[in-house]
């Protein structure tokens, strides 16, 4: 899935928001673009379960088409 994610500007983020959702799945693929305010994931999580995580977090998230 790929996601637009709000708040993300320094390596911190990076690992926040790889944190969030590997502990949804630890074995989760998490990519992170702070350039474009991306982040493509795959595990086994629902992008409704990705974006609650992500939310938590302090990073509003949501699914963009790919």
């Amino acid at each position: 899935m790929r996601l637009n994610v709000e708040n993300m500007h320094c390596q911190h983020c990076v690992r926040a928001i790889t944190a969030a959702l590997q502990a949804l799945d630890p074995n989760a693929s998490v990519q992170v673009d702070l350039s474009k305010g991306e982040v493509r994931a795959e595990g086994n999580f629902s992008a409704e379960a990705a974006i609650r995580a992500l939310a938590e977090e302090n990073y509003p998230a949501r699914l963009l088409d790919d």
